[in-house]
């Protein structure tokens, strides 16, 4: 009898997310780990994530929904994680409304489903995009509670040819997700100087446009 099959664990799934920003700035990671669970100690399938047509009160417009090709890839991945059931992906990069405001965007790339380690996935989703070539972590990771928020949002910023790159993250029994919004004024900003507590901000009213409940 050869050894049992490995499955990945959902924390470090979750930093294939953050690695699916790799559409716009980062790459993927993944470390397999043995493991099982009985599924009745998993949480109740409540919320998912959706794509909407715009994002952050319309400043934003989608511009591709990429959960059926990025988003898949994540879903594979995810395929019998130990502490992960049910999952799906969504998946979007979104363009300034306004022309003026041309080359800003946010690209969203999360998972729903019923999870476990929620704490270790944020970790792993911020050490996925820190794996991408080329790019190196300006600001190390650090935790916020947004006014009004239910959820620990914890961000960083990152580099990368030459520009300044923010990004947040969150994840609960039900949802995770990477976020980030890129200015050409942040893209050219000194590391320090990027506001981490308006990002996290930034990313927890996100979180509360396409975080819907089910059914």
């Amino acid at each position: 009898m050869g050894p049992p099959p490995k499955k990945r664990r959902v924390g470090l799934i979750l930093g294939i997310v953050g690695g699916a920003l790799a559409v716009v700035v980062v790459g993927i990671v993944a470390v397999a780990m043995l493991g099982s669970e009985v599924d009745k100690s998993f949480p109740k399938a409540e919320y998912k994530l959706t794509i909407p047509k715009t994002v952050l009160d319309g400043r934003y417009t989608l511009t591709q929904d990429l959960s059926g090709t990025q988003g898949k890839q994540i879903e594979d991945e995810a395929d019998g994680a130990w502490d992960a059931r049910d999952t799906k992906a969504a998946v979007g990069q979104y363009a300034a409304t306004d022309p003026a405001k041309k080359n800003a965007g946010v690209v969203i790339s999360g998972m729903y489903g019923r999870f476990k380690n929620t704490d270790l996935a944020r970790k792993n989703m911020m050490q996925g995009a820190a794996k991408s070539d080329g790019a190196e972590v300006a600001v190390p990771a650090k935790d916020f509670k947004p006014a009004g928020s239910d959820v620990t949002i914890t961000c960083q910023v990152l580099t990368k040819q030459q520009a300044t790159i923010p990004m947040c993250a969150w994840a609960d029994g039900n949802t995770g997700a990477t976020v980030a919004e890129i200015t050409p004024e942040t893209a050219l900003q000194d590391p320090s100087d990027v506001d981490l507590d308006a990002a996290a901000a930034t990313a927890a009213k996100i979180r509360s446009e396409i975080r819907k409940p089910i059914g």
